[in-house]
């Protein structure tokens, strides 16, 4: 068994993007061969009978599993490519396997999906626990009709993220703190994507104010295996991390609550942001003008026209405290309007757009007669001067 797993780790890496499993040892076993092919960062097996071809998706930690035990109940051989090299494992009858590895002059073409299906980091097909307790997906790991929203929504918050994570050091370890979790759909996702087919080394905190919600979360975290995923009772406003924050996480946290988990986050200095705020209440009732007054004359319009400089002024204090910000559609306007995510990454801002930014801030303040909690909590504990100004 050990020489087996020692074997497989040679010849077995992320970058091999094919795989065929053949000679089986037996005449009544179920496949002939399984052709497996890398799509993104999933796996496609294609499971070949005498007459038919079944089809499954694996993540990568799931491949390397399945791969060891069909090699050491069924198959005899196992040839992989990773644009290089050519690995080859046999096994013996008595059991004993044995490693070849060359270089290849033509290797295989690369899986071609003929459909126009989109390809989700987060792949149907591949049995995600979770998901399958959220009531998203089957116990084979279809999306459930009545959830595909939902399904989209999970992949696009874990597209956004991903887009960041890609330029960080391979290796690097990631404390993540999601504020308001809720029932976690994305907590338990985000940590599944990050360390099940990133291979990321993550602690991840979920904080919420409703104790049967946590109670749940972290029983689910155990029963999944989560070891490095808790969650906590308490409000945003008050927390204090036991530990460096590398990235905030908000989904929703209504009001105020986006502001105190932004604050939270420039305080401590956090890298990555990613925050979708909900009910921006505070600022129309604050809002009020009398060179823009058509702004503010019809109710739904003043709502809209607060919640649009709400997140404004968000995304220019994180500016002005030294992020690289975009405000971006999270989900299609027409499934929900609280639509806007704030994705903002530590960079350290010039002087210049510092003082840029706080001036859009101050302009916008006074045109509409503006106190917004983020900016007195930033100035308060003197992270932004507005008497630079």
């Amino acid at each position: 068994m050990n020489d087996l797993k020692k074997t497989l780790e040679i010849s077995f890496n992320p970058e091999i993007y094919k795989i065929i499993l053949s000679k089986p040892g037996s005449k009544t076993s179920d496949y002939k061969k399984i052709v497996i092919s890398q799509i993104n960062e999933a796996y496609h097996l294609e499971k070949f009978t005498a007459t038919q071809v079944f089809n499954e998706n694996f993540s990568p930690a799931q491949l390397k599993t399945f791969l060891f035990q069909a090699l050491e109940k069924e198959f005899q051989q196992y040839n992989a490519w990773d644009g290089q090299f050519e690995y080859i494992i046999q096994i013996s009858k008595k059991g004993k396997p044995s490693v070849t590895k060359k270089a290849i002059k033509e290797a295989p073409a690369k899986f071609q999906s003929h459909n126009r299906k989109k390809n989700y980091l987060l792949q149907e097909g591949v049995v995600i626990e979770p998901l399958v307790d959220m009531g998203i997906f089957t116990k084979e790991g279809k999306v459930v009709k009545t959830m595909t929203d939902k399904f989209r929504q999970i992949n696009r918050f874990v597209e956004i993220i991903d887009d960041e994570i890609k330029n960080l050091d391979p290796g690097t370890p990631l404390n993540v703190i999601d504020f308001g979790c809720g029932k976690s759909y994305l907590t338990f996702i985000l940590y599944y994507y990050l360390t099940e087919i990133k291979n990321i080394k993550v602690r991840m905190v979920g904080l919420d104010l409703k104790s049967d919600v946590i109670d749940r979360c972290n029983a689910s975290a155990q029963k999944y295996g989560y070891d490095n995923l808790s969650f906590e009772l308490g409000n945003i406003d008050a927390y204090e991390a036991r530990f460096p924050v590398d990235m905030i996480i908000t989904l929703h946290a209504c009001d105020t609550a986006t502001d105190f988990a932004l604050y939270n986050a420039i305080k401590w200095n956090a890298n990555l942001i990613f925050s979708v705020p909900c009910c921006q209440h505070e600022l129309n009732a604050q809002i009020e003008t009398e060179t823009l007054s058509l702004l503010t004359k019809y109710g739904i319009i003043k709502e809209r026209t607060a919640a649009l400089i709400t997140d404004a002024i968000r995304g220019s204090l994180l500016e002005a405290c030294g992020y690289k910000v975009q405000l971006l559609e999270f989900v299609d306007l027409a499934h929900t309007p609280k639509n806007i995510l704030i994705r903002a990454q530590k960079t350290g801002s010039t002087e210049k757009r510092k003082v840029q930014a706080l001036t859009e801030v101050k302009n916008i303040m006074a045109a509409f007669s503006l106190t917004p909690t983020l900016f007195q909590l930033l100035e308060t504990d003197k992270l932004i001067n507005f008497n630079k100004i």
